[in-house]
């Protein structure tokens, strides 16, 4: 990349181009006398260490104007095993600093004993030591009206802070120490100010499992306590929140956070060891989180990340080539908006997306932009420049298909990252951080558009210093703030670069850490059990809200790096959905015995859960059906219903064909065809009719006809008689059983007293294991036997 801040603009004015020049002179005169009465150093004082060490802790104010009185403090240590004598610590003023790349260079040796120094201020504003023991640090403040400095024209000017002295073994003043930084010098309003978008990121990892409370509330269950830190007074988010509402700054803010944030104010559990559970104390720091933020974002633009901050770069390198990978991050971008509105209470903006370090490639555009994000914002360590501008263009980058790549500022967005808890490094920071704003500045008249997009999760001390050089940069002279979408809309520079670096260009380091395609895998077979799973329910929300943005979560940036910790969540969201499944089954029955050509097989359908579930159908089916049918047929399907908490028996109807042990399996299936839950199979054992019952039946029938064909002939030889002239039967007729009886009880058949011709049971028949019954279902209000 030709780095546009290598050069000066060509588009400024002579009389300010004359300025920046006389400057750069003036200030290079008194570094070379410096320089020249300066001892040559001895081969051994080339090899070895800067014997003292200068710390640089505070300089205030971080930009001066005239009038304004700079003060320098910090402390200095001797390193070596001799006392240093005769010591003092002083500044030194070198020359101006006309590139980004001659700030990036002096940033990298700025401790560094054998480059150049610039001339000491020297006079009264130097603090002296009689003797620096060795390995004690010794403070110093020193205080210098600037117009001492002998500033010249606006722009970045180098600053020292050196310790001279001597030792015993060199008898003889010399730098012993120094700690260079940077001055920005612009004491009026600069002819263009640059228009500057800060974005203020309000992230974390994710913190909300999968699971529930089994009440009406739903109370959420926590993976521990964590984010109760961090919005806890003193934490990183109530410190970003508290820094972040005085600043001009773009909310950038994922949904998830607020989710979780809401959810633990209307009271949470946290997960404890095996399936243990213990309640969240933290409500009111929720609730006092949530109304300090809602009014510090009233008035300011508010961006919303895809709920839970998806990973574009894994879902685009790793999870494309799994089917319906990117229908989850639509459904992230299409809940953000109405998480952000509800619990926040004003619009966002969800137009933009945000790939890890703003690194992109084909494949990350597209993704990026599948959910319907028109814009991406990238940084330009990616996306570098190639036409060798002298100056740093605007960020907005037309790329093609309506979309536009919001090229961040790599310098500017970097400079807060690292270890910025000692005084040191934080103050060293906010000097180059605006030393490189005022030389984007003074490159060319031209106003252009910068966007600052710093680390996603800055720590306390990383939002602090960035703090620190906001209040200093949005109160200075050369930069104004503006807000996101006005940078993405702003006319981008014909000149800037277009093209998105190829795949191979992407960050080894950043791909190293990207979730793998197993995760997409899981995630997707997830995807499907929660799909089969919903379909039975009569009140879906419970499951598809919690679990939906579980999914959501499997897919954070959060778990870059920490790859263990991100398959121990997604197992543990399949397995407590798996559990939860498993609450509506089919209950185990051993074998069935059936005597009898027909009777009624009861299976029994139990639900757990606390909802109804019903769009389900119980299929039994005879694996020998030539043998034992199902209500009439192989098979046969029944519709289930099942009131929560409650079992439910569906009873079908059989007809067996043949004596033997027959297989039947019993499966839930849904509505839709697909197999539900695990099927159940159980022996049913045919008893036929057997010959000897039949012969015994069959006797039955024969006395039964016999004694009809009696009764028959006997009237019929009455009937003849009283037609030949004989007269009513009397007393004392041969075939009567009495007077005016002549079929009495006393000549009935046996058959026609006892086991009547309609029943033809003995009492020696055996009863049926599972006599005829009803074939209609059972109510749904069976108590589930626990």
């Amino acid at each position: 990349m030709a780095e546009a801040a290598d050069f000066q603009g060509t588009s400024a004015s002579p009389a300010r181009r004359w300025l920046r020049r006389t400057g750069a002179l003036l200030a290079g005169a008194p570094l070379l006398a410096g320089l020249l009465q300066l001892p040559a150093a001895t081969p051994a004082e080339a090899a070895s260490s800067d014997p003292v060490t200068v710390s640089l802790d505070t300089l205030s104010p971080s930009a001066p104007g005239d009038g304004d009185t700079l003060t320098v403090s910090g402390t200095v240590t001797n390193n070596g095993k001799q006392p240093v004598t005769q010591a003092h610590v002083d500044l030194r003023v070198g020359p101006q600093l006309s590139t980004r790349s001659s700030i990036d260079n002096t940033a990298r040796h700025s401790d560094d004993l054998q480059l150049g120094a610039g001339a000491e201020v020297g006079g009264k504003y130097v603090e002296k030591f009689t003797k620096l023991a060795p390995h004690v640090a010794q403070p110093f403040s020193i205080s210098v009206p600037v117009d001492k400095l002998d500033l010249g024209a606006d722009g970045v000017y180098q600053l020292g802070v050196s310790l001279s002295g001597q030792t015993a073994a060199q008898p003889w003043e010399q730098m012993l120490g120094i700690q260079r930084t940077f001055l920005p010098w612009q004491p009026s309003d600069a002819d263009t100010k640059t228009k500057t978008t800060f974005l203020w990121p309000l992230i974390s990892d994710v913190h909300m499992t999968a699971k529930t409370g089994a009440g009406e509330l739903q109370t959420p269950v926590f993976l521990n306590d964590d984010l109760a830190e961090e919005i806890a007074p003193g934490g990183r988010l109530a410190q970003m929140l508290q820094l972040g509402k005085d600043l001009d700054v773009t909310w950038v803010i994922d949904p998830d956070l607020l989710a979780s944030v809401d959810a633990m104010a209307k009271g949470y559990k946290i997960r404890g060891p095996g399936d243990t559970t213990t309640a969240g104390t933290h409500q009111a720091v929720a609730k006092q989180w949530l109304a300090g933020l809602q009014k510090a974002v009233t008035g300011k633009e508010v961006v919303a990340l895809p709920f839970a901050d998806p990973d574009l770069a894994s879902l685009a390198h790793n999870g494309t080539s799994v089917t319906g990978s990117l229908s989850h991050l639509k459904d992230a971008t299409d809940v953000a908006a109405l998480t952000v509105k509800t619990v926040l209470h004003v619009t966002p903006s969800t137009d933009f997306a945000w790939p890890v370090a703003g690194a992109v490639d084909p494949s990350i555009i597209k993704v990026a932009t599948s959910a319907g994000a028109d814009n991406v914002i990238a940084r330009s360590d990616s996306l570098q420049e190639t036409a060798g501008l002298s100056y740093t263009p605007s960020a907005a980058r037309p790329i093609g298909g309506g979309t536009t790549a919001v090229v961040a500022d790599s310098r500017l967005s970097t400079a807060f990252e690292g270890d910025l808890t000692k005084a040191q490094s934080a103050t060293l920071a906010v000097q180059q951080f605006l030393a490189q704003s005022l030389e984007v500045t003074a490159q060319t008249d031209d106003q252009r558009n910068i966007v600052i997009a710093p680390q996603r999760m800055p720590s306390p001390s990383q939002a602090q210093t960035m703090a620190t050089a906001l209040r200093t940069l949005q109160g200075g002279t050369w930069s104004q703030s503006q807000d996101l979408t006005a940078a993405a809309k702003a006319k981008p520079d014909p000149n800037a670069t277009t093209r998105i670096p190829s795949s191979s260009s992407y960050p080894s380091a950043l791909r190293r850490k990207e979730l793998p395609k197993e995760a997409f895998q899981q995630i997707g077979r997830t995807q499907d059990k929660l799909a089969n799973f919903q379909a039975i329910l009569e009140n879906q929300s419970r499951v598809v809200t919690p679990f939906g943005r579980a999914i959501n979560r499997e897919m954070s940036t959060s778990w870059r790096g920490r790859s263990t910790e991100a398959q121990d969540f997604r197992t543990g969201v399949e397995n407590w959905l798996d559990d939860l499944a498993d609450q509506v089954k089919l209950i185990d029955k051993s074998e069935t015995k059936l005597s009898g050509r027909s009777a009624t097989i009861p299976v029994t359908v139990q639900n757990n859960l606390v909802q109804p579930v019903g769009h389900l159908v119980l299929r039994l089916t005879s694996t020998m059906p030539t043998r034992l049918k199902i209500g009439g047929q192989a098979y046969y399907e029944q519709p289930v219903e099942v009131s929560g908490g409650h079992s439910q028996s569906v009873k079908f109807s059989t007809s067996a064909n043949a004596n033997g042990r027959v297989a039947v399996v019993a499966q839930l299936y849904t509505e839709d065809g697909q197999k539900y839950g695990d099927p159940v199979s159980f022996d049913v054992k045919v008893t036929e009719v057997t010959p000897t019952v039949m012969l015994v039946i069959g006797g039955g029938v024969l006395l039964l006809v016999l004694a009809g064909f009696r009764m028959y002939t006997q009237r019929k030889r009455a009937a003849a008689r009283r037609a030949g002239g004989d007269g009513p039967d009397t007393a004392g007729g041969d075939d009567t059983d009495g007077p005016g009886n002549p079929d009495g009880p006393g000549d009935r058949l046996p058959e026609e007293s006892g086991a009547g011709a309609d029943d033809p049971k003995q009492p020696s028949d055996p009863a049926p294991d599972t006599a005829p019954e009803s074939a209609d279902p059972s109510g749904t209000g069976e108590r589930v036997d626990r």
